[in-house]
């Protein structure tokens, strides 16, 4: 499916719920994709792109800036404290913000950098023992901590379990998110950004939509 047709899909879904055109922004998910197919959807336009690890990113965003003017690029996968640093000069937002230990670690290297990307905090909304984040109930609290710490919290995340109907953990993270008087929803992905957006999401997270099956090889 091309980039051109998933916007189109994200505008009628905005229009659908009601909701303003271009409310919802597209993280193109570039991870473990070929340079030349990350370079295509640079060149046809798009600028918000999404990587699961420090490392990758690092490899390939500093080269694709220098090409290209106005390029943000999110880090969605888990972040370890020691790569907090790293992670935090490189990405403009961080959506995997998924333990109070981590923000404490971010919050330090904020006042010695001076800057700080935009946070997400990352809920386990199906409370599943392997999956990152907070259980729900714990997340007001987790809010609360992170603002104490001035971090620039934008909102929540989350990763429905697999065999679950996602709306529910949609509508369970935009309760969460409105009480708490924050806007930011990055949820959805390739196979129901639709249903999210319909749920509030600001940011829904496409990649193989867009670029077709990673390739795993490389």
């Amino acid at each position: 499916m091309s980039l051109s047709e998933i916007k189109q899909r994200i505008e009628k879904a905005e229009a659908a719920a009601g909701r303003a055109p271009g409310s919802v922004q597209l993280v193109a998910v570039s991870k473990v994709q070929p340079d030349a197919r990350v370079r295509d959807v640079l060149t046809q336009g798009h600028r918000l792109f999404g990587e699961n690890r420090v490392q990758e990113a690092a490899g390939k965003w500093p080269e694709f800036r220098a090409d290209f003017d106005g390029v943000s690029v999110h880090l969605l996968g888990p972040l370890q404290s020691n790569k907090a640093r790293q992670a935090m000069e490189l990405f403009d937002a961080i959506h995997s913000v998924d333990r109070p230990k981590l923000a404490r670690a971010v919050a330090r290297l904020a006042q010695e950098l001076g800057q700080c990307p935009d946070l997400f905090l990352q809920v386990n909304t199906g409370e599943e023992p392997q999956k990152a984040g907070v259980l729900p109930a714990d997340a007001d609290d987790f809010v609360a901590e992170a603002r104490a710490l001035d971090l620039p919290v934008k909102g929540l995340m989350c990763i429905p379990p697999v065999d679950e109907e996602p709306s529910l953990h949609f509508a369970l993270l935009r309760k969460i998110a409105e009480r708490n008087g924050l806007d930011g929803l990055s949820m959805g992905m390739s196979g129901d950004f639709e249903t999210a957006i319909g749920q509030g999401a600001t940011h829904v997270r496409v990649g193989s939509a867009i670029f077709g099956a990673r390739d795993t090889a490389g």
